[in-house]
């Protein structure tokens, strides 16, 4: 019992002790926080300006770098793709700074393939015959070169402009009505312009989705192919013309001699015929062959000096005949600065022959053919003219094209149509040209203008 007491009061003694030593540290610590306060009090104001100097000194440097930033966008935006010097340091915004800088880099990048390759392809539809016209899918011109330009009448004012306004030829709006909604149009054959010899193929032609949509047209000049396709139809059938005239002339004389040899004045003059018609096939013949060599540039110059006087006289007694039996006169007149020339005599002689024969041919009876020779800004210029029913002027551009007929009153006598076409040949090959004209004192006069040195 004792015991228990005694253990009692030694925890109320311990108790108490703890008690005491509770109270002296409470006592304590409220001094110290006292003291602590008071010295936070005393330090705040020091705290709150080193806090503000370390803010100012990061922010100057955090707006440098933005400013930094900001003005590399403005250098780019303006055109100056040259990268900064600047580092754009290691933290995010160096990140981010970064990663815009490259993204800029590669869009000009880009930029500049688009452009070089935008440059190409307007540099290609420049130089292009045909003429090409682009629209987006709202049916706005977006390009149009220079060859559709002058083959559709329009400028460069009608890019950004309906197609409907600016192109007045119903049959390309219709393909390119059909081409914007999608459908394949066939091509279209048309004239366009004011000068309606001039024929075109029309290709109108929708562009894929990919591409936005729209529609493209192309245009292509086929009238030097359409011409020429004529040229060859007209060959042809001139040809045929020419050797089955004198061939059935020939068959019948030699037909008659095979059913009737007896008369022998009659037998004479049916050879005569025969023997007249197969020199006009074997000039034919040999006309042909000439031109085809000068097609094929195979009759080389033989250049050498020429005496104009003395080729004209030469020419004028090789067809002494034919001038005497239609009673005419050859009158010629050489100026002193233009009697000698450096050319292939046999070829130059060719040349005034069949200007000589073409002028005896279709002047009337009676007159006189004028051949003379002039020296005119450093060329020498050799002009045959007649006193005939002239050129219409529709045939003037082609009196030179083989086989090319005027009208009636120019065919002359046994003409094939292609002397002039000779001459033509002969003369470019000299580097020279040959042009026709109608006298203004009535008929024909042929100009041969050749190199006077």
């Amino acid at each position: 019992m004792s015991g228990r007491i005694h253990s009692q009061s030694l925890f109320a003694a311990l108790l108490g002790i703890g008690t005491a030593l509770v109270v002296v540290t409470l006592a304590v610590d409220g001094d110290q926080r006292a003291a602590v306060g008071r010295a936070a009090l005393a330090a705040l104001p020091a705290g709150v300006v080193a806090a503000v100097i370390v803010a100012v000194m990061f922010s100057r440097r955090l707006s440098g770098r933005v400013r930094a930033i900001a003005q590399a966008a403005a250098r780019y935006a303006s055109g100056d793709r040259a990268r900064p010097t600047l580092d754009y340091g290691s933290d995010e915004i160096g990140d981010v700074a970064r990663a815009l800088d490259a993204a800029i880099h590669e869009h000009a990048r880009r930029l500049d393939e688009l452009a070089r390759d935008r440059a190409h392809m307007e540099a290609i539809l420049a130089g292009m015959a045909e003429g090409v016209l682009v629209l987006d899918r709202q049916g706005r011109v977006q390009l149009v070169n220079r060859a559709a330009q002058s083959m559709l009448a329009v400028d460069e004012t009608s890019v950004g402009r309906r197609y409907l306004e600016v192109i007045r030829h119903p049959d390309i709006s219709a393909q390119l009505t059909a081409a914007l909604r999608g459908e394949a149009v066939a091509p279209h054959e048309l004239p366009l312009g004011r000068d309606s010899s001039r024929l075109f193929v029309a290709r109108a032609a929708p562009v894929s989705a990919a591409g936005d949509g729209g529609a493209v047209l192309v245009l292509h000049d086929i009238t030097d192919l359409r011409r020429a396709d004529q040229v060859r139809r007209d060959f042809v059938a001139n040809v045929s013309h020419e050797l089955r005239t004198p061939l059935t002339a020939i068959r019948g004389y030699v037909e008659a001699l095979l059913d009737d040899p007896g008369d022998a004045g009659q037998t004479q003059q049916f050879l005569e015929i025969v023997a007249r018609h197969t020199s006009r096939m074997e000039r034919l013949v040999a006309d042909l062959l000439r031109l085809a060599r000068l097609d094929a540039g195979q009759e080389p110059l033989d250049m050498a000096p020429c005496d104009l006087q003395q080729m004209f006289k030469a020419v004028v007694a090789d067809l002494a005949q034919t001038i005497a039996a239609r009673d005419q006169r050859v009158e010629i007149a050489v100026s002193p600065d233009a009697c000698a020339i450096n050319a292939d005599p046999a070829k130059l002689h060719d040349v005034v022959r069949n200007l000589v024969e073409n002028a005896v041919n279709y002047a009337p009876e009676h007159a006189a053919v004028r051949v003379e020779a002039v020296r005119r800004d450093g060329h020498v210029e050799i002009a045959v003219s007649d006193s005939g029913p002239g050129i219409p002027a529709a045939d003037l551009k082609r009196v030179f094209e083989r086989f090319y007929r005027v009208d009636k009153a120019r065919s002359r006598p046994g003409g094939m149509g292609l002397g002039l076409a000779i001459v033509r040949h002969l003369v470019e090959l000299h580097g020279g040209r040959a042009t026709a004209e109608n006298r203004p004192e009535g008929g024909a006069r042929f100009t041969v203008t050749l190199p006077g040195a």
